[in-house]
């Protein structure tokens, strides 16, 4: 199991020291073997794991968003928008609006640049904002909750569709159709 990724990952460390090195260095093929089970050890040492293996990454969280009364779940990123992972029927939407990524277990929402922006509890995100349970995302006149957290399976998923639902009064104003 961890020996072949080990060794992926020994040699990736090695050939990425290779590329920075100010003089060349041999490819990983002409090393000797017991340069190769030293970069190995290196690797796993910086991975936290003893006896030169690499666990496997903990599962992220899987993430809950609530849109009106549809409950969509996703257990990698994706993206949102008139053409996204998960579609929204909304003029005031880019394409790509925004991007749902999970970093080391935790949630972050990202704008992709969109004509409107990305909003979170009633302010723009110019970058990566985590994710806390039950904030609130609009993405053009879309509105959803996010709960982070085991759900289990639900209705929707990737390639889901979403109607749009109007905001209610004092939400962001101001918007272009994209």
């Amino acid at each position: 199991m961890a020996s072949s990724r080990l060794d992926r990952f020994a040699r990736t460390a090695y050939e990425a020291h290779r590329g920075a090195h100010p003089t060349a260095l041999p490819p990983w093929e002409d090393i000797t073997e017991p340069e190769q089970a030293a970069w190995r050890a290196a690797v796993s040492a910086v991975a936290g794991q003893p006896r030169g293996t690499l666990a496997e990454p903990a599962p992220a969280q899987s993430l809950l968003i609530q849109v009106g009364d549809e409950r969509h779940v996703f257990h990698t990123g994706f993206t949102v928008g008139r053409q996204g992972n998960l579609v929204i029927d909304d003029e005031y939407a880019s394409g790509q609006h925004a991007r749902f990524r999970v970093a080391h277990g935790l949630w972050y929402v990202e704008d992709l640049g969109s004509t409107n922006g990305t909003w979170l509890n009633g302010r723009r995100i110019s970058a990566p904002q985590l994710l806390r349970k039950s904030d609130k995302v609009a993405i053009g006149h879309t509105f959803m909750t996010v709960v982070p957290g085991s759900a289990g399976p639900q209705p929707g998923g990737p390639g889901a569709r979403v109607r749009r639902l109007y905001p209610p009064a004092g939400g962001p104003r101001g918007f272009r159709r994209a």
